[in-house]
């Protein structure tokens, strides 16, 4: 059991190892009866440019004193981490998605090249997170991942407010229904402190459903960033890193085609971001699963959607907590045979054993999480759309709110800045299906998200009067009746570039067919004439590269196939 904790370590630190490495060790504070240590590396995606990760440099520090508590040794390091939210309507859109790939590549260089046993991530934003799952999936040592918190509820005049409280209140600007003064109220006060974006868009969403994979401990995707268990979560990592390295219990050992089932029956049931797509099928290629779109469709088919929470709801992440945090959700999902029970996890527990205690959903004194029988809709809300406008999939986001079919008529968009152009000079209408187009993750390139689109169109008034569609992708804030991931995408030639203003376009999410009424042979003589949009060319840098490897939205757009 001994060897297993410094598997990997005492290749450098034994006397018959690597006298350099030694020497450098010394130097930078270890001990001689450290040597004999196992060896952790803390990868914090920390940096002061965004609330979401604002403070996990500190909660890094945290996780270090637990794994020092626990005999071991505790080097933190860092990685790059992009908000999706200051990004989101601009250029810097483009490298977003791709941040996600970097912080994989990152963690799994630093952790191959200093030998460390195992690696604690302790992470914030929307990539951040399976970023830090790939690379564990890769590297396949001991991990935990840990999320940094919610961020609280903003408030404005009596109103509870978030991050798309902001972008709906800019749709409502332009349509001139809100004061100057109530709209710059609204932007300062949307957003309180610390912590991740707070309804149940893509970091609740990824942290909830690696949650119930398994990956992090109970609790960790309930309490909010202020929370004082959130620093108790982190000192606690230590006992169970100790576990699973004495157990070695590795990564695929838990990330396996029952607990990606567990995960997106969480994403279904929450109602979750159309990014958990993405970033499950990347998991999946990580760990060397077979795993497509049409297995999430099965899944959704199966799951109701439960939850009250926002985007399309009125709940917040922090009012899960007092409902007994995400564990409550998963022992009631798990007592109706939804979830996997015997899946093991990173206390070294099996999900069923991590989640007895935890109290029971009382359906009575709260309405934010539904009861199976009574759903705010009877399977999910993630569907995946197949037709002449998508032949390799796209994603939908149908909570039923806004109705389950639409029809109408093209007005077509190519890039997202023509769209807010078409906008603001009222050429966006009622009975419209917009498509934007040429945002794909070689078109983008970066596949960036439409939230500003979407949001603003709320903010308008619009939400259940047009329809969008798109080779981009959608923010978790997204909703209204959208379809992102398109594939195959504009810049490829999909038939989304064949689109002209005034086509007749069908969503139908009960059918999950998307349907472009133009005859084979309009759209083989369109084709004929058509040229991409000029080619995004970068010279150099990462666009560059992931311009050149990415693979398709379907895929998962990962970049090392």
């Amino acid at each position: 059991m001994a060897e297993n904790l410094n598997k990997y370590s005492r290749t450098l630190t034994q006397e018959s190892g690597n006298p350099a490495a030694q020497a450098m060790l010394y130097a930078i504070g270890l001990t001689e009866e450290d040597m004999k240590k196992p060896q952790i590396g803390i990868a914090s995606t920390g940096y002061e440019g965004n609330p979401c990760n604002l403070h996990l440099n500190g909660l890094s520090v945290h996780v270090k004193k637990g794994i020092e508590a626990n005999g071991m040794v505790g080097l933190i390091f860092h990685t790059i981490g992009v908000s999706d939210g200051m990004t989101n309507g601009n250029d810097g859109m483009s490298f977003s998605l791709p941040s996600r790939d970097i912080i994989a590549d990152s963690i799994e260089n630093v952790v191959s090249a200093q030998w460390y046993d195992g690696v604690v991530a302790v992470v914030g934003c929307d990539k951040n997170m399976p970023g830090a799952i790939m690379a564990m999936a890769r590297l396949n040592r001991p991990a935990i991942m840990t999320y940094g918190g919610t961020v609280r509820s903003g408030r404005y005049k009596e109103q509870k407010l978030d991050i798309v409280s902001a972008f709906e209140a800019y749709g409502k600007k332009n349509a001139g229904t809100i004061s100057d003064e109530d709209y710059k109220g609204v932007i300062q006060n949307s957003i309180p402190g610390q912590g991740a974006c707070g309804g149940m868009y893509t970091a609740n969403t990824m942290a909830s459903s690696i949650e119930a994979m398994g990956l992090s401990m109970p609790y960790s995707s309930s309490y909010p960033a202020t929370h004082e268990g959130k620093k108790q979560e982190c000192e606690d990592l230590g006992a169970a890193m100790k576990i699973i390295l004495e157990k070695q219990i590795l990564p695929r050992d838990i990330i396996t085609r029952k607990s990606l089932e567990n995960a997106l029956t969480m994403v279904m049931a929450l109602g979750g971001s159309t990014n958990a797509v993405l970033h499950y099928l990347a998991i999946a290629h990580s760990a060397g699963i077979d795993f497509t779109i049409d297995d999430i469709q099965e899944i959704s088919d199966r799951t109701p959607f439960i939850a009250d929470l926002k985007p399309s709801g009125k709940y917040f992440m922090e009012d899960i907590l007092a409902l007994g945090g995400v564990p409550s959700v998963m022992k009631y999902l798990l007592k109706k045979g939804m979830i996997h029970g015997e899946c093991i996890t990173v206390t070294g527990k099996t999900v069923a054993e991590n989640v007895e205690s935890a109290p029971d959903l009382d359906f009575e004194a709260q309405d934010i999480i539904r009861p199976l029988e009574r759903p705010i809709k009877p399977e999910g809300h993630i569907q995946i759309m197949y037709g002449n406008l998508s032949e390799n999939g796209g994603v939908a986001k149908i909570t039923g709110k806004e109705g389950t079919y639409f029809e109408g008529v093209a007005k077509v968009c190519d890039k997202e800045e023509a769209m807010f152009e078409a906008f603001a000079n009222g050429e966006i209408k009622e009975g419209q299906v917009i498509v934007i187009r040429y945002e794909g993750p070689r078109g983008g390139p970066g596949m960036p998200e439409m939230l500003k689109p979407t949001a603003a169109i709320m903010g308008a008034g619009l939400g259940s009067k047009v329809a969008m569609i798109t080779d981009g992708r959608f923010s978790g804030g997204t909703h209204g009746f959208v379809v992102g991931h398109i594939s195959p995408e504009a810049y490829e030639g999909g038939t989304l570039a064949l689109v002209e203003d005034g086509d007749k376009i069908t969503i139908n999410a009960e059918t999950r067919e998307l349907t472009l009424h133009v005859s084979d042979e309009e759209l083989a003589e369109r084709r004929k004439n058509w040229k991409p949009l000029t080619p995004p060319f970068i010279e150099q840098g990462v666009l560059r590269k992931y311009f050149k490897n990415v693979s398709p939205a379907h895929e998962g757009c990962v970049t090392d196939k």
